[in-house]
């Protein structure tokens, strides 16, 4: 029992009341778990299944949804917390000991008479103590039909009620979020619209929950716990929660009331569960900074194996046990991980070496085994990219880091602002532009979306990359010295995690190499960007006898004993072993400290972790293009904040259509990158929202910074087609020119 501050509607004096602590097993659930009623001074339990709520006559005993029920036996008064405390004419004048909960027995009962001869407009019979708080509106009701028909209730103040028609709504602007976002607390998957069952955080615009899981939070957090899931955020969150009517009990969180009710948290898993250990003092034998050292599961951190047993080489390597590589791995349309043997007389297969059933000896019970339900459920949902993008921008704190640059060097002053040592990557970028050759240092506001397209456009076409159009990494000494390869991996993190552009370059080899491992992928001919090479294999390739693949090898034979891959040939056959050696040398192998370390650098905010869980949903963004623009796709991406001239807007879908048809002297990307910087849609969308307005103006105008497009008004079509071709071509025009410029100063 907790004691608390409260009032009922406008005439209740605050006052002390005991509010009930309930029980942990609401955490994780919203069941209509129904107990019997406890009662004051020590009812007997065989008179409580017949006894019914004084005011909605109701005897289910629901803390969740009712309030926890209480049964006075002198008086034989039962009540449920929540329908006493919203009815409308009863005033707390005793001692938190007195009566129930403060309310004194003569009140109640006056209360009870009162509400007798009110009707319910719900279910049209008479006791309902409840009436909306609206002017003029004369309905009134029980609590629980008022919950049925979505009735609101406020826990906090004068204790208001309202009905169906008059209850306070969340004002939310349109947002792009064309699929749907996980509940924040339940993470199934519902609407990003406001209603009475979803809410959406005031703090975190990306973060909904569903009302029940919202409320079961509530009742176990208490008003010390209970803060937005995302940034913690307690004040703005419980403020406008009170508002839109969850309940938030002054009390101590359940958890806290538990002892040791976490304990196991902080055990760490210290078992080998490989099929068979190699360890001789057994599975439980752990030396730190040895062969013998266990490493859990990077997934579920369930299951563990020793480096040995396992052939890590060192604790950095990756590894999950077989049923989390099974749930990650067999997402379709990849290369699955080969199998390979160890080079000893002890032929295992590496599937030996993994987890393929329970060690006996001791039974697995870390909470981390949960976490492969998650992998499982993530997979059954082919989760969306735009959905894991959004969660990792969850990251993103509100404090500011300004980002000088200047678009003509748009590497280096990235770079310079990214190794700065006060850039953090969850900070908040904001970008100002800046020209080195301006004597007047002037600085003008930058769009972060169009900073980070020119910069990923700029990494595809650096000389990290190899490759027409799906690129792997280069061999550049220099690049490999200066840390270049880790810096590229961070950018193309932060460009993601802040609302970037989809990559869209990589080659599927670089990516399986990511995603499984080098040593788990094969590369083909087209990842070989060296002409020379490309024929030496060719030549291989098509090799028809063992004499022609024997001249080939005299012919490259130096290249072939500096790359390692000379070897006795004794039938055709072995040109396919020797062009894939080849292969694995030039593509894989040679690139092994750069790929290391831009893996290094990918790891920020938690990419390349995300990339590894779900590699079917980023495959689509690193390895392929954004769909083509549409007129439809445009029309339905801009919204319409001000429309002062609907002719206008007329002539703005046929403006797209025409440019889509290929009527004008623009493009589709021309107008979207005039209006925001971006030639295609970040994976995340755009933030703000892409919008048009009307405005008297000679010319449109595109605010990069606010993704807005001014539309001028005009009296023709033919007149609006040709201001817009002519500002946008222009504009497009003068920018690039302008950069060529400073580019050859």
């Amino acid at each position: 029992m907790t004691t608390v501050l409260c009032g009922c509607n406008s005439a209740k004096a605050p006052s002390t009341i005991q509010i009930p602590s309930f029980p942990t097993q609401f955490q994780s659930s919203l069941p209509s778990l129904c107990r019997s009623p406890s009662k004051m001074n020590g009812n007997k339990p065989g008179d409580s299944q017949t006894l019914a709520c004084v005011f909605c006559r109701k005897d289910d005993d629901c803390p969740n949804k009712y309030g926890e029920m209480k049964t006075h036996e002198k008086w034989n008064i039962t009540v449920h917390y929540y329908c006493l405390l919203m009815s409308s004419g009863i005033w707390q004048r005793g001692k938190e000991e007195e009566g129930v909960y403060g309310f004194l027995i003569e009140d109640i009962r006056k209360e009870v008479n009162r509400a007798s001869k009110l009707k319910c407009c719900v279910c049209k019979k008479t006791g309902a103590s409840i009436g909306c708080v609206a002017p003029r509106c004369k309905r009134s009701y029980h609590f629980p039909c008022g919950l049925q028909r979505e009735c609101l209730f406020q826990f906090t103040g004068n204790f208001a009620s309202f009905c169906w028609t008059h209850r306070p709504v969340q004002i939310i602007t349109p947002n792009n979020y064309r699929e749907s976002l996980p509940c924040t607390i339940c993470l199934e998957f519902i609407e990003p619209i406001p209603t009475y069952t979803i809410l959406r955080s005031p703090c975190c615009k990306n973060a909904w929950f569903h009302r029940d899981c919202l409320q079961v939070q509530a009742i176990n957090a208490g008003v010390f716990f209970f803060r937005c899931t995302v940034c913690n955020n307690s004040d703005i969150f419980q403020k406008e929660m009170l508002r839109m009517g969850i309940h938030i009990p002054e009390k101590d969180a359940s958890w806290e009331l538990e002892e040791n009710a976490y304990q196991e948290l902080l055990q760490h898993y210290e078992h080998c569960d490989v099929r068979r250990c190699r360890c001789k003092e057994g599975r439980d034998y752990n030396v730190p900074n040895s062969k013998w050292e266990i490493k859990r599961c990077q997934c579920c951190g369930s299951s563990g194996t020793h480096l040995a047993c396992s052939l890590l080489q060192s604790w950095e390597q990756n590894w999950e046990c077989l049923e989390c590589r099974g749930i990650i791995y067999n997402s379709g349309g990849f290369q699955k991980a080969k199998k390979h043997t160890l080079p000893n007389t002890n032929i295992v297969g590496i599937n030996d070496c993994l987890l393929e059933e329970s060690s006996p000896k001791l039974p697995r019970q870390s909470p981390g085994a949960q976490h492969k339900d998650l992998l499982r459920q993530g997979n059954k949902f082919r989760r969306d990219i735009s959905t894991i993008i959004i969660e990792l921008g969850f990251q993103i704190i509100k404090k500011t880091k300004r980002l000088y640059i200047n678009k003509a060097d748009i590497w280096n002053s990235a770079l310079n602002g990214f190794r700065n040592q006060k850039f953090n990557p969850s900070y908040t970028i904001e970008v100002v532009y800046i020209h080195e050759n301006d004597n007047f240092g002037i600085e003008h506001p930058g769009s972060k979306q169009e900073f980070l397209t020119l910069l990923m456009q700029h990494l595809e076409n650096s000389p990290l990359f190899e490759g027409s159009l799906s690129k792997n990494l280069t061999l550049n000494s220099q690049a490999v010295k200066e840390n270049l390869y880790y810096e590229a991996g961070k950018m193309l993190a932060i460009s993601l995690v802040h609302g970037g552009p989809s990559p869209g370059f990589f080659s599927k080899t670089l990516f399986n190499c990511l995603v499984y491992g080098p040593e788990n992928t094969l590369p083909v001919l087209d990842d070989v960007s060296d002409f020379d090479v490309a024929q030496i294999l060719i030549r291989v390739n098509t090799a028809t006898n063992v004499a022609d693949l024997n001249s080939v090898m005299n012919e490259c034979y130096n290249y072939l004993e500096l790359i390692g891959c000379l070897r006795l040939i004794t039938s055709l056959s072995d040109k396919y072993i020797l062009a894939k050696d080849i292969l694995t040398h030039h593509v894989i192998k040679r690139v092994q400290a750069p790929f290391e370390s831009f893996k290094q650098g990918l790891k920020t905010l938690g990419v390349l972790e995300k990339i590894q869980t779900y590699p079917e949903a980023f495959y689509s963004i690193f390895c392929h293009k954004p769909e083509n623009l549409s007129a439809k796709i445009l029309s339905d991406l801009f919204t319409v904040h001000t429309l002062s001239d609907a002719q206008s807007l007329g002539f703005w879908n046929s403006y797209l259509q025409a440019v889509e048809d290929g009527k004008s002297a623009t493009t589709l990307e021309d107008i979207l990158i005039f209006a925001t910087g971006c030639n295609s849609i970040p994976p995340a969308g755009f933030k703000p929202t892409p919008s048009i307005e009307c405005l008297q103006t000679d010319f449109p105008v595109g605010n990069k910074c606010n993704n807005c497009l001014a539309l001028p008004i005009t009296n023709t079509y033919k007149e609006f087609q040709d201001k817009m071709d002519f500002a946008i071509r222009n504009t497009l025009r003068l920018e690039k020119e302008e950069s060529c410029h400073y580019i050859g100063q």
